[in-house]
């Protein structure tokens, strides 16, 4: 199904069909190989906790900065 078809379907037709692809993707049990880059980005997470230069919010000041 190419892109134009899509923009053509009405939302709850799309909806539809992200449902049935969400299903067929569950029903095939598969888990996909992750990019090699995420082990990079893990890994400077990992450190920047390690060594208390990571910030961590709450929910709660996450939607305070989101307001502004």
């Amino acid at each position: 199904m190419k892109a134009d078809e899509i923009r053509k379907m009405t939302i709850n037709q799309r909806i539809s069909v992200m449902e049935q692809i969400w299903t067929s993707l569950i029903e095939a049990r598969q888990v996909p190989n992750s990019p090699s880059w995420h082990q990079d980005v893990l890994e400077s997470r990992r450190k920047r906790i390690d060594s208390g230069e990571a910030k961590f919010l709450t929910i709660d000041e996450l939607k305070k900065m989101k307001s502004i």
